[in-house]
């Protein structure tokens, strides 16, 4: 079988269908461009995960041929001012073909396509570039940064089409590659990574999981840190709930006792969402404790606040109607809702702290008590929020604190007639002061920054984002550190077991031990590269199901 319109259909009806993806990703939030690179590789990142488990997708050259890149805007990473005979997202078809097999001179792409017209006809190539075409094109017409994202979108494809057993051109090199030129600098091979994450896991875990305990009392059968190693187990496994997990787990460990599922649950119930708070509170200090030996650390300073939804609750929610609330999309589907601030630029992405959500309680109520938390424990400068906690007295909050905001505003009749204003003038951006009303005769200070995203599907004044920020509008390219947040809550859900209780503190439980699995894969992830090579790349060289598998070793599992 080949790729069809069936099939690929298929694949993009699934991506839509998750929760935790979104394609493409410049439209996941307003400052992703269309000519964004990053985009682009989460874009590829996105597809490939899905599309090799199609049964009619086993060629990685038809992935490159099929993958739509119309979307793309290549035009600012083409140093060509004149007229070309081959556009850039050929070449760009191209140069990732040629990645793929590891062909280290252009004579060989040449040669496959001569051989292969169906491949021309499906990447749209009439007649076969020449080498010196080709090598100019790589060497003066792609930009670093976009043949860096040949290479990095690559590794991700042959990556994913192992992982779903298709064959490959060539062996994908599983540790990410260091951005440092200096020859004489070599990257660590997986295995060297291995045993570093392994050695670094056991100490991270001995030192976080004490911080939960079940207060049990003495003469327990079963010892405390089974349950914790039961949980770990459970997020192990994508949507496994505690009784399938519990009937695993007996065969798993090593240890001679271990709990039921329902005993499980039942003692998790008995954990107030207090409890589990002030648990994650001293679990994360410990884990912060760890990394801030390391420079890296010390670059934390911003922080971003956002609001997350469990999947749809189909079930009678009679008596719990303030804790499954609804969705942020204002639909009719009703969801439970969870509350985070996680360290998110050049830091290591760790979650700081996380609450439930509850019917009648203010987001300005919501951010005071996370920002409480993440103050406690590392310094903030900078606080990225989405649109919803849109107001002005969060807004004025954030500055009698002293820190720093980016926030979209939601847009008014003013902001609408504005952004008309500046759509008749064809103007990108403007800047102007407003002062929000607070009441009593008391005002925020704050600016405006209008910016126009490029190639919008609108025609009108919605072609523009308004944003508010009380200090440079050149820490307005901060806010695209926010999509980190979404980001990481894509694993954060990966690692929550599975459930169809209703309780409501077993439920934050689940995702509160969730963050603390994700926590401790980043922070795990950052140890394992400044030892291996004293720097850190935010891109991950330990995978999470490395982290995970180690937690389960090093807790008693395996």
């Amino acid at each position: 079988m080949v790729a069809s319109c069936d099939s690929q259909r298929s694949v993009f009806r699934r991506i839509a269908q998750q929760s935790y993806a979104e394609w493409p990703a410049y439209d996941s939030t307003s400052l992703y461009d269309r000519n964004s690179l990053a985009g682009l590789k989460e874009d590829i990142w996105t597809v490939a995960s899905t599309w090799f488990d199609h049964q009619a997708h086993h060629s990685v050259d038809e992935f490159v041929s099929h993958y739509p890149v119309a979307y793309v805007e290549f035009g600012p990473h083409d140093r060509y001012s004149g007229a070309t005979q081959y556009e850039m997202a050929q070449l760009f078809r191209l140069f990732l073909l040629k990645e793929l097999h590891g062909w280290t001179h252009e004579t060989a792409l040449l040669t496959y396509l001569t051989h292969r017209p169906d491949l021309r006809e499906q990447l749209s190539i009439e007649t076969v570039p020449d080498q010196s075409t080709l090598w100019r094109s790589w060497h003066n017409r792609f930009t670093a940064e976009l043949r860096e994202t040949v290479e990095a979108a690559a590794r991700t494809i042959l990556i994913k089409a192992q992982d779903a057993d298709v064959a490959v051109p060539r062996e994908p090199e599983r540790s990410f590659p260091s951005q440092d030129d200096e020859a004489n600098k070599s990257d660590p091979d997986d295995q060297a990574v291995l045993d570093e994450a392994a050695s670094i896991t056991d100490h991270v875990s001995r030192i976080v999981f004490p911080a939960f305990s079940l207060d049990r009392g003495d003469g327990c059968e079963i010892h405390e840190n089974a349950y914790w190693d039961l949980q770990t187990h459970l997020g192990l496994r994508e949507r496994l709930a505690a009784n399938e997990g519990a009937r695993s787990f007996v065969y798993e460990s090593t240890r001679d006792r271990t709990p039921l599922g329902h005993a499980h649950r039942d003692q998790i119930r008995d954990l107030s969402i207090e409890q589990v708070r002030e648990m994650y509170a001293r679990a994360v200090t410990r884990l912060l404790d760890e990394v801030a030996e390391t420079e890296e650390f010390f670059r934390a300073g911003i922080v971003a606040i956002d609001i997350t939804e469990a999947d749809p609750f189909t079930g009678d929610r009679t008596g719990h109607e303030d804790e499954i609330i609804g969705t942020k999309a204002k639909t009719d589907e009703y969801a439970y809702q969870w509350a985070t601030v996680q360290l998110v630029g050049n830091a290591v992405p760790i979650v700081l702290d996380a609450r439930p959500v509850r019917r009648g309680e203010s987001r300005k109520e919501i951010v005071e008590d996370l920002l409480n938390s993440a103050q406690d424990a590392v310094h903030v400068d900078n606080v990225l929020m989405d649109r919803e906690f849109d107001s002005q007295h969060i807004l004025e909050m954030l500055s009698q604190r002293g820190l720093s905001y980016v926030v979209p505003k939601r847009m008014q009749t003013s902001e609408k007639a504005q952004a008309k204003r500046l759509l008749r003038r064809d103007q990108n951006r403007y800047e102007t002061d407003r002062k929000l009303h607070l009441g009593k005769n008391e005002w925020h200070d704050t600016t405006l920054i209008y910016r126009r995203k490029e190639d919008s599907e609108h025609d009108d004044h919605r072609q523009y984002s308004v944003f508010m920020t009380n200090t440079s509008s050149a820490y307005l390219t901060e806010y695209g550190y926010r999509w980190e947040i979404e980001s990481g809550y894509k694993s954060i859900k990966r690692f929550m077991a599975a459930t169809t209780s209703k309780d409501f503190g077993l439920r934050f439980f689940y995702f509160a031990f969730a963050c603390l699995l994700y926590s401790i894969w980043r922070a795990v992830d950052l140890l394992v590269q400044v030892e291996l090579t004293g720097e850190y790349e935010h891109s991950p060289i330990v995978t999470a199901d490395n982290t995970l598998t180690l937690l389960k070793k090093e807790t008693g599992i395996g």
